[in-house]
């Protein structure tokens, strides 16, 4: 029976990482994946240019833009594996890579420069890359774990898992990490789809369904927390950087306030026409700033058929009121099948967060996205992937 100081389940970034640190300690490491290839989600992230960190993913700048019951837990590992470690890496394989926005770090060419890379550390190290391989029941044994792989049984004294959520379950996404925990004694919280574009019931998305595919810079509200960045109309809802970014804490009865001027210079734009051109009606006035459906289905919202020169600065303001504080209600998300990450996961209160290592077994590692612990869009999932990959492979 084969036999490895580790067997880390998952080829992804969080586990890549872990047996590239494992084995630079002389640790033999078994990396095993259901995949034909490595890093499947890293190929495809970022529209396919990889955006593998964020330099705002810091424990001072991006201290909240983790989510997780525990939002303190995720500091240890991010600030001993940092947006400039992962620079570094990258820019040591003479990667090209620029700032999009926001602190959004891209690859200029293929994201499968990340994973070209990963994968050649990961020979440097000595690990053993194990693809195409289906992993069975898991049993704690003398050696320390025992997995099967395929038809045959395969040990190891520590065990990583780094198998992700249930997001984007086209590439094999499956509970199994959250079944591990259970098995060994860890809880888990409650999951749902993050970073992922809402939906409209259908009498809403008849109203609206006229505007799908209009794009619009605008700040997506929900309680005290808004984002400000482009929001796309789609045939099922609303989709985009600032809803992406907002589902993560929207829940199911939640409106959504929408500000489609986030300037703020709306009741300037209406005097101003007023002004200029007395004659005009509000949609017009609106298409100049906006997509023309768009401004025509606000206008008949709102109401007024009065031309600008004939309106009070009273008028103005309810306007004003109506389209920076625009209130719709979603129904639901698209769910995992186009979520990009999974909220909630493996609960922190179960794990140390100096190691990732489970407090029920100091050799047993739950790394990356099956940790509850989530980030914002933008590179911060990829930033606490790599730093929990690196910090359990310090002592795995």
């Amino acid at each position: 029976m084969p036999h490895y100081d580790v067997i880390v389940l998952g080829a992804g970034a969080a586990g890549l990482m872990a047996a590239i640190e494992a084995g630079r300690r002389g640790r033999s490491v078994l990396v095993v994946d259901h995949n034909a290839a490595p890093g499947e989600k890293i190929r495809i992230s970022g529209g396919g240019r990889c955006n593998f960190t964020n330099t705002n993913a810091t424990t001072k700048a991006g201290r909240d833009r983790f989510l997780s019951a525990n939002p303190r837990f995720a500091l240890s590992a991010l600030a001993r594996y940092t947006p400039a470690d992962v620079i570094a890496l990258v820019d040591r394989y003479g990667i090209a890579w620029h700032e999009k926005t926001l602190g959004q770090l891209f690859c200029d060419g293929s994201s499968l420069q990340i994973v070209n890379l990963l994968v050649a550390e990961l020979k440097q190290a000595g690990a053993t890359l194990w693809l195409n391989s289906i992993v069975g029941e898991i049993e704690k044994v003398p050696a320390g774990f025992s997995v099967m792989v395929g038809p045959k049984p395969v040990t190891a004294t520590s065990l990583v898992v780094a198998t992700g959520g249930k997001s984007i379950p086209k590439m094999g996404a499956t509970g199994l990490a959250y079944q591990l925990a259970h098995k060994f004694g860890l809880a888990v919280t409650e999951t749902r789809p993050a970073l992922v574009p809402l939906t409209f019931e259908p009498r809403l998305l008849e109203r609206l369904g006229a505007l799908s595919g209009i794009a619009v810079d605008a700040r997506v509200s929900v309680g005290r927390r808004g984002f400000e960045e482009a929001m796309l109309f789609t045939h099922r809802g609303l989709s985009g950087p600032a809803i992406l970014q907002i589902s993560s804490y929207w829940r199911e009865g939640d409106p959504i306030v929408i500000d489609l001027f986030p300037a703020g210079n709306l009741l300037d734009i209406l005097r101003a026409a007023r002004a200029e051109t007395p004659k005009l009606q509000l949609q017009t006035v609106l298409s100049h700033h906006l997509a023309k459906r768009l401004a025509q289905l606000l206008g008949e919202e709102i109401g007024i058929s009065t031309m600008l020169g004939d309106m009070s600065d009273k008028s103005f303001l309810g306007i004003e009121d109506a389209l920076r504080r625009w209130t719709i209600k979603p129904t639901g998300t698209e769910g995992y099948r186009t979520a990009e990450v999974t909220l909630g996961g493996v609960d922190t209160e179960g794990l140390d967060s100096t190691t990732l290592a489970a407090r029920t077994d100091p050799n047993l590692f739950f790394v990356g996205e099956c940790v509850d612990v989530t980030g914002w869009l933008g590179g911060y999932n990829f930033q606490w992937a790599w730093a929990s990959g690196w910090a359990a492979g310090q002592v795995a």
